[in-house]
């Protein structure tokens, strides 16, 4: 089960925490990753991290502001998200699966957050 917070209304060149709460499984063997959908659009992927944390992947668009990272002994990801600009407006969504490996495959995979909204204002 996973939970995202952290989402809202924020000016353009501004940041925001979300985090990704997860529970019922072992949070220590579940790559995760972070996913957006704007109005209209489909949903992609953002970025990805691996279970213990020691690697990670972004989308080439967002990899100088955008930074995901783990605390394993709070079941939590995070997703840094600094210089916000309007185009970053989205549900924000975090997934994960039980995996030594990393994916940007939405299909990939098993379990998902309900997402938590950034708007940004220009």
């Amino acid at each position: 089960h996973l939970v995202e917070s952290g989402g809202g209304l924020v000016q353009a060149g501004g940041s925001l925490r979300l985090s990704c709460a997860a529970s019922g499984g072992l949070f220590e063997v579940y790559a995760m990753g972070w996913f957006r959908q704007a109005p209209g659009k489909e949903r992609i992927f953002v970025a990805a991290i691996s279970y213990d944390g020691s690697t990670t992947d972004y989308a080439t668009s967002v990899k100088s502001r955008f930074t995901i990272s783990r605390d394993n002994a709070a079941n939590t990801v995070y997703l840094q998200i600094d210089t916000l600009k309007p185009e970053d407006t989205a549900v924000y969504y975090c997934a994960g699966r039980p995996n030594i490996y990393l994916s940007q495959d939405i299909a990939w995979y098993s379990s998902w957050g309900q997402g938590t909204q950034v708007t940004v204002s220009s």
